[in-house]
């Protein structure tokens, strides 16, 4: 990895962990963490996860699930208001948009799996390289004005948008996960960044995770840079002036997390062992059962597909996907459960293998070099 991927300049550095039941099989940095300061890279990096963020937060609704707070099945309208009577994107765009009434309502079980109708209101990368515009990206652009007053706001505006499809029949990756969050933190009653904390950071020893770095953790900080056409890189965030040395207005669910490599290690091993002290073995079970309309594969039930990010023989549960054909190469194999972030980090539970597999650098995007694919093979024919 050093030499393919470090070394030719392509990341900056990084850190691989590999645990199996437990015990750790490999630990390495390798690379630099601030390019611009020569600084090495340190295993306790404080590093943005980006996505990552959504398997969090999707737990810590599924734990309220459990409790009795809420129903997997339930209404979005019971907890939000401008989620009632929701239409559907039928044709057009801007003032000759045209919609038609929703079929059903837009439930829990929808947003875990961003089947919900929504989408991130961005231009999308299609097969093939094509350009996809959202025609409901200027409304999403509108909504995202919101987010200046906290995820409540946020939230509500999103539920006033036209859905992008029917709720339950596609899947689209989307802000489903920040709508998510205002849920928690609603039926929490108190901040989503509160409630991380006190039940699933505190309760696991995630000392360093946050939607900020603290003024004491900040040269610990990695810098983040983006990937050009020329294979080269440039600083994107730099650690001394990021926006993440902050406290957020907006938490978002979907991606605003800031954590290290043991930290997000202590939460994929919960996982792998079943969920406890945070879920239960049969809620775990849920999360990581396919949930696609017909339990079919995401390539074939997603809106907009890039094959980059929607390997074959992948569908996705509640906040992650999972893997149905171990014949395939896309991370991991058959019945267990992986996501990433879009600075190229990525964990996977093998459980078939009791593994554990954690990855994490500053590299935008995700998509730049086919990483996360390379890395599973290259794992499996060390372990094989």
């Amino acid at each position: 990895m050093e030499a393919d991927f470090v070394d030719t300049g392509r990341f900056p550095g990084g850190n691989l962990r590999i645990l199996r039941n437990g015990e750790t099989l490999h630990d390495s940095c390798m690379g630099l963490m601030d390019i611009e300061r020569s600084r090495p890279w340190a295993a306790d990096a404080l590093l943005r996860i980006y996505s990552m963020t959504k398997p969090i937060v999707s737990t810590a609704l599924m734990m309220q699930i459990e409790h009795g707070l809420a129903g997997i099945d339930q209404p979005v309208s019971d907890f939000l208001s401008g989620w009632l009577d929701q239409r559907v994107w039928t044709g057009g765009e801007g003032i000759a948009l045209a919609t038609e009434p929703a079929v059903r309502p837009v439930t829990l079980r929808h947003l875990l799996s961003h089947t919900a109708g929504l989408t991130y209101g961005t231009r999308l990368a299609s097969v093939g390289g094509a350009r996809v515009e959202d025609p409901l990206a200027l409304l999403y652009q509108e909504a995202d004005d919101a987010a200046q007053y906290g995820l409540q706001a946020y939230a509500r505006a999103i539920g006033r948008l036209p859905l992008r499809y029917r709720p339950g029949t596609r899947w689209m990756y989307s802000v489903a996960t920040d709508v998510i969050g205002a849920i928690v933190e609603l039926i929490a009653g108190r901040s989503l960044g509160e409630h991380l904390t006190e039940a699933i950071f505190s309760p696991l020893g995630m000392v360093d995770t946050s939607f900020h770095v603290p003024p004491s953790k900040a040269h610990r900080f990695a810098a983040c840079y983006i990937a050009t056409p020329e294979r080269a890189m440039r600083l994107a965030d730099a650690p001394e002036r990021s926006p993440y040395l902050y406290p957020p207005t907006f938490e978002s669910g979907g991606g605003g997390l800031v954590s290290t490599m043991d930290d997000y290690g202590r939460f994929a091993e919960v996982l792998r062992k079943g969920g406890a002290p945070l879920l239960q073995v049969s809620t775990l079970a849920m999360m990581t059962a396919n949930q696609l309309p017909g339990g079919r594969e995401l390539k074939d039930v997603a809106l907009v597909s890039d094959p980059k990010l929607l390997p074959d023989a992948t569908g996705f549960g509640l906040g992650f996907a999972t893997t149905l054909d171990a014949s395939q190469d896309g991370p991991p194999t058959a019945g267990n459960f992986y996501w990433s972030g879009a600075a190229t980090t990525i964990w996977w539970v093998d459980r078939s293998r009791d593994l554990t597999v954690l990855f994490m650098t500053q590299l935008l995007p995700a998509t730049a070099y086919g990483f996360q694919g390379w890395l599973k093979r290259q794992v499996d024919a060390a372990l094989d």
